[in-house]
């Protein structure tokens, strides 16, 4: 397992806790918010619970109030490097 969500990672997240089907293309694409993917602040919500749960490592609270995601990524990837 390893300390780094990535974009892939977040698609299937974001599918299974969102309900929301995209592809990592459309998650590398600059400007992509998660509003207009079809997710909401609940669907982050999920996806910050999962992975509190797999990861066994508190998210920052800032993590579900991201806007794109690649800040979701940056916010998330280095709580789980300082919390390993």
């Amino acid at each position: 397992m390893t300390d780094r969500i990535t974009v892939e990672e977040l698609a299937e997240l974001m599918k299974k806790c969102a309900g929301a089907t995209v592809s990592p293309e459309e998650l590398r694409r600059e400007g992509t918010v998660f509003e207009a993917l079809g997710v909401d602040s609940l669907g982050l919500l999920g996806i910050v619970g999962e992975l509190e749960n797999r990861y066994g490592t508190p998210m920052p609270p800032d993590a579900e109030r991201s806007k794109t995601p690649g800040q979701f990524l940056d916010l998330v990837n280095s709580a789980l490097m300082t919390g390993a």
